[in-house]
């Protein structure tokens, strides 16, 4: 169960983080509202999976699911460049998550 809330709790991470972007240094109520309540789930998530997930891994994984979503989200929303080498070291993120997921004892 704890992979599951860890992968919600990255997920929640990418809404933070783009609600982020759209509320505009707080200055929209709407996106400040959906990124204190995205953030406080993804706490909440990830305090729930480090309950049987090492800690570095935890936050290692949770980070790199929310980098790379979150810069999707930004080549994809935003006009973010995806040049061939932001997107290998993306996807080198990506190795080093499912990595840690196959090492990990939990």
């Amino acid at each position: 169960m704890g992979w599951i809330y860890l992968a919600c709790a990255g997920l929640l991470e990418v809404g933070f983080t783009t609600a982020l972007k759209y509320a505009e240094g707080f200055t929209k109520l709407v996106p400040s509202l959906c990124f204190a309540v995205a953030y406080i789930g993804s706490a909440w998530l990830l305090s729930r999976a480090v309950a049987t997930i090492p800690l570095g891994t935890a936050y290692a994984v949770w980070t790199g699911i929310g980098a790379v979503g979150t810069a999707a989200i930004g080549i994809w929303q935003f006009g973010d460049p995806a040049t061939p080498l932001r997107l290998l070291f993306l996807a080198v993120i990506i190795g080093g998550i499912i990595g840690l997921k196959m090492v990990s004892p939990a």
